[in-house]
């Protein structure tokens, strides 16, 4: 039995896009619009509520509550913790109250994965997983691993000890997996609140984290409050915990209070160790799971380190919470002992041995001085080199001018090996209010069109997997703008990575809003 190749097969829907957001132009021929760019990002992080009179008399208090440890985004990290966190205070018989907010309507609808999933990190947590019916069914035969050319297919051989030996692994839909780790954490008492998005910050006038205030729910397209607006909640705590729910404006908050990225390196996967990985701990909270980034990039995996760090992050801060006398120099709970935890457990070994692997395709051979280098230094000396490689920096900065390039013409969709974009995004069950402020903020609404358009030729309308921006033309003719269809968005948050401009700001919409995978 060969490894399977997940795929996911499409039929053609047609999809009725959002109502769009407009951008005024610079035209294709790179000249200047006379036309005024018009306010279209209305969102609250950028246009203040306090300067907008249409707010004037508005009641705005939230609610609040009160938690032991609230943990941001239902992932395997975030459940891992929870879950841990319970089990201790079960054993040491301890009052905890643990909430858990995610931004999908369902635990596990916003979790895409056809995953190969390594138990390690499952067994340390459940060691019955097979008893309680963990959706673990599929387990790995054999592996293959091949070089695909236009008609050939060359095989490789996977020498042992590789990182792409899979035996003892399963295949798993990650969605289902998630959603029975939610199961498992309701069962001993934690609190999930799904379809609660995280949208801000809050912190202690010390600076320290307090806690966490959900997302509003009805404000307008123009971003004015409706007759039904509903002011979001607060949920503070001794320590709050960031993981999978831990995105874009949420995460910006962090790494600008704290200056998490100091001395790192930052990229779209985290590849291991200081180059790559943030600082962990800042007072009142911590990073786990895919929110630092502890995926393994040979490995192609990231769940079991995830898991493993909402564990050790749980055994960290739970001490410190169940202490007779609290112990911290700031409001909000301090835990450094988890950044050493983390660095004395396998998952920092085993990112270590892999640091240099990702970064070793960065050379003048490509993909096979990366492949030699890997079987050179990893199979033989298993990471242990004296010197670590370097990233590329930013992928925001990897954008070539259009002017440097050609363009690449892809084949039209068959529908039988490949299908058209939109008919995928209709799969994935996504939908968001129509009437609400765009979720897909720009810190200036001039600059895609006289910059990405102009110098990069729009890489938005490519890179974004769901189909989500557009650059059309003006409805006089004399221009191009850009459209940004955010009901499509799947909540990748790609946009936000890879803009050249790094103008796009991604912030949570209405909680509930997004993909609805089911298990997926």
């Amino acid at each position: 039995m060969v490894l399977p190749l997940q795929l996911i097969m499409t039929a053609t829907v047609q999809v009725e896009h959002a109502a769009p957001q407009l951008y005024a132009t610079l035209n294709t021929r790179r000249t200047c619009s006379s036309v005024s760019t018009p306010r279209i990002t209305t969102h609250y992080t950028v246009h203040s509520r306090d300067k907008d009179s249409r707010w004037e008399g508005v009641e705005m208090e939230r609610f609040a509550d009160e938690a032991d440890v609230v943990i941001v985004g239902g992932g395997p990290a975030g459940l891992s913790a929870a879950i841990r966190l319970k089990q201790l205070a079960n054993e040491h018989e301890k009052e905890l109250r643990v909430c858990l907010v995610e931004k999908a309507s369902q635990i596990g609808a916003h979790t895409l994965s056809g995953a190969c999933l390594e138990p390690s990190a499952l067994t340390e947590l459940i060691p019955d997983w097979k008893e309680r019916g963990a959706p673990l069914n599929t387990p790995v035969t054999e592996d293959v691993f091949s070089i695909l050319t236009e008609k050939h297919r060359i095989p490789v051989p996977i020498l042992p000890g590789l990182p792409m030996v899979n035996h003892g692994n399963y295949i798993v839909r990650l969605g289902n997996f998630v959603r029975w780790l939610g199961e498992q954490a309701e069962e001993l008492g934690v609190e999930l609140y799904p379809g609660y998005a995280a949208a801000e910050v809050l912190f202690h006038e010390d600076g320290s984290v307090k806690g966490i205030a959900t997302n509003d729910v009805g404000i307008s397209k123009d971003g004015s409050p409706k007759d039904v607006f509903e002011r979001g909640m607060e949920l503070h705590a001794k320590v709050t915990l960031f993981g999978e729910g831990c995105h874009g404006h949420l995460a910006k908050q962090l790494y600008k209070q704290f200056n998490l990225r100091e001395n790192c390196e930052p990229q779209t996967y985290a590849i291991g160790l200081k180059e790559s990985i943030p600082k962990l701990t800042f007072p009142g909270g911590l990073l786990i799971g895919c929110s630092p980034g502890f995926m393994n990039v040979p490995k192609i995996k990231g769940t079991h380190t995830a898991m493993k760090s909402g564990m050790l992050a749980a055994e960290a801060v739970f001490p410190k919470i169940t202490a007779e006398s609290l112990d911290s120099e700031t409001t909000g709970l301090h835990a450094p002992e988890y950044a050493e935890t983390l660095k004395n457990s396998w998952v920092w070994k085993e990112l270590h041995a892999v640091r240099n692997i990702r970064p070793s395709f960065h050379n003048y051979f490509g993909l096979y001085g990366g492949m030699a280098y890997t079987g050179v230094f990893y199979w033989i000396f298993r990471g242990k080199e004296p010197w670590t490689l370097k990233h590329c920096g930013l992928d925001a900065n990897q954008l070539k001018p259009a002017k440097d390039c050609t363009p690449i013409e892809y084949p039209k969709p068959d529908g039988k090996l490949s299908f058209d974009l939109l008919s995928s995004v209709a799969l994935s069950g996504t939908n968001h209010e129509g009437d609400q402020p765009p979720h897909l903020t720009l810190k200036d609404d001039s600059v895609p069109v006289s910059r990405n358009l102009s110098i990069y030729d729009g890489p938005e309308q490519r890179f974004c997997p769901a189909g989500v921006y557009e650059y059309v033309p003006l409805e006089t003719g004399e221009g191009m703008r850009l459209q940004i269809n955010a009901q499509n968005c799947v909540h990748c948050k790609t946009c936000d990575i890879k803009d050249p401009s790094q103008n796009i700001n991604w912030v949570v919409p209405e909680g509930g809003g997004g993909p609805a995978y089911n298990g997926m």
